[in-house]
């Protein structure tokens, strides 16, 4: 018996469609178990050995790690440094790291390992001198007054435009008459002017956010914030109602990023994106929505070890067994 002829190539068409919505699904499904598979990465064979041998001395201090010493912030023995991938940025990066904060379980290690000429940790108290060039920092954390990356530029113009009506104000008093700082401030600005807004440092803080908080309610800075001197941590802290009295960085949001960290807090959105995630997806978008240039994987190293470990921890949870801390400290 014949097949009418019209039914064949619909039967292929509802075949062909079924089989386009089954792959697109499984690349989704894909994608969501591993949001880390499609970055180009160096190879990790020689984590695979260190992981194989096990724990390993730093060279430094001789404390026993696995992978690095996050004390020391370089690669254990069976980690030869020239295995790993050395990433250049295009902006400085500050990682101001809660002093309560465990080492061995921050990300923010992993930016210092991976591009060490680009980033410098410090422990709060010890905070960086950002006065005068407010018009070229921006903190990276969640708040009602954060903006998302596009708009960094346009703001930075702002503070640089505000700055230079301020300085106009001084024309009248003699160069020598005004304090040091600010004539420097003023010729910083005047070459900003020229150039136009230029990010040129970025701003993180290592904490969970109940430390955040407390730096946020810390009384030395409740103290400053009532003085005329500047106040960083409060700054730092994203606290918009102690902003009026800081010279306040422009404060940034990962809106659109989620996290996969395996130590994600409970409660807190999945927005809310470890250390070494916020650097990354901030340079990723940075490179497109500011720089306006095709992101093809330049910074998808600085997920070298936070990929590995990830993979880590979630093969041994499929199987059942429980990730044990030696195995990524």
């Amino acid at each position: 018996m014949a097949l009418s002829p019209s039914v064949v190539p619909q039967e292929s068409e509802e075949n062909n469609a079924n089989c386009a919505e089954t792959k697109q699904s499984q690349t989704a499904s894909t994608a969501s178990e591993d949001p880390l598979q499609n970055l180009r990465l160096a190879s990790q064979e020689v984590l695979h050995k260190a992981q194989q041998s096990g724990r390993s001395r730093c060279l430094q201090c001789g404390g026993s790690r696995m992978f690095y010493c996050y004390t020391c912030c370089v690669p254990v023995e069976n980690v030869p440094t020239e295995q790993i991938p050395f990433v250049q940025l295009p902006l400085k990066i500050d990682i101001i790291k809660h002093p309560n904060e465990t080492d061995g379980k921050s990300t923010a290690v992993h930016a210092k390992l991976l591009a060490p000429d680009s980033v410098n940790i410090y422990t709060y108290p010890c905070i960086p001198e950002y006065e005068g060039k407010d018009h070229e920092v921006v903190l990276v954390f969640p708040g009602p007054q954060s903006i998302s990356i596009k708009d960094v530029s346009f703001h930075l113009q702002k503070r640089i435009e505000s700055k230079g009506r301020n300085s106009a104000d001084d024309l009248d008093v003699p160069p020598s008459k005004l304090p040091r700082t600010r004539a420097e401030e003023g010729c910083d600005v005047s070459e900003s002017m020229r150039k136009g807004p230029e990010l040129k440092r970025v701003v993180f803080i290592d904490s969970t956010w109940s430390q955040t908080n407390q730096i946020a309610s810390d009384e030395r800075l409740r103290d400053y914030s009532r003085s005329q001197q500047p106040c960083y941590g409060q700054s730092l802290s994203g606290e918009a109602e102690y902003a009026d009295s800081l010279v306040q960085l422009l404060q940034v949001e990962l809106r659109t990023r989620k996290t996969c960290f395996w130590r994600h807090q409970k409660g807190k959105p999945d927005t809310f994106l470890s250390t070494i995630e916020a650097i990354y997806y901030f340079l990723v978008d940075y490179h497109s929505a500011v720089q306006k240039e095709e992101y093809r994987g330049q910074y998808d190293n600085l997920l070298f070890f936070y990929s590995f470990m990830y993979r880590l921890i979630k093969n041994a949870r499929g199987s059942g067994e429980k990730a044990k801390p030696q195995l990524i400290q």
